[in-house]
């Protein structure tokens, strides 16, 4: 699997967390830093799309994390990922910038993820994609990670 993420992550809390749970996958996710861009917020929006799609593997299964898209359960999140998997391409997450993904980066989408309503830096979705992905292969190994069995209140 593939990270595709705008920006680099510099040493601190962020770059730890992140690391602490991709060191955990099997395999890891193999990340590649796109510039930020700079001008307008359409120019830049438009500028880091077309480094985030010419970043993406041929036959890539692009599946970019945007407000917008489907929100799914740890349950849900693990299923499709192990439907996506069984596609036989590389599987890769997107996460724009400060100003969010240009429409061409949701039109190339095969899947938009969504990691709730809420807004969140774009340095701290990288570790929780992380940390979704390494409950996911948890789940699927039958690890006590997870915590399947806790009482909804």
């Amino acid at each position: 699997m593939h990270l595709i993420a705008v920006g680099r992550l510099r040493g601190g809390p962020e770059a730890e967390l992140f690391e602490r749970y991709n060191v955990r996958l099997r395999p890891r996710l193999m990340v590649v830093e796109i510039p930020e861009a700079h001008g307008g917020p359409l120019v830049v929006k438009q500028k880091e799309a077309a480094a985030l799609l010419g970043a993406l593997p041929s036959r890539a299964f692009v599946v970019p994390l945007d407000l917008g898209g489907d929100v799914l359960d740890s349950e849900a999140f693990r299923e499709r990922l192990d439907d996506w998997s069984g596609r036989s391409r590389a599987i890769c997450f997107l996460i724009g910038g400060a100003e969010g993904l240009d429409i061409s980066v949701i039109r190339r989408a095969d899947q938009v993820l969504s990691l709730g309503a809420m807004t969140w830096p774009h340095f701290l979705v990288r570790a929780m994609l992380a940390e979704q992905l390494y409950r996911a292969q948890a789940i699927r190994q039958g690890h006590p990670y997870h915590r399947s069995g806790r009482p909804v209140v």
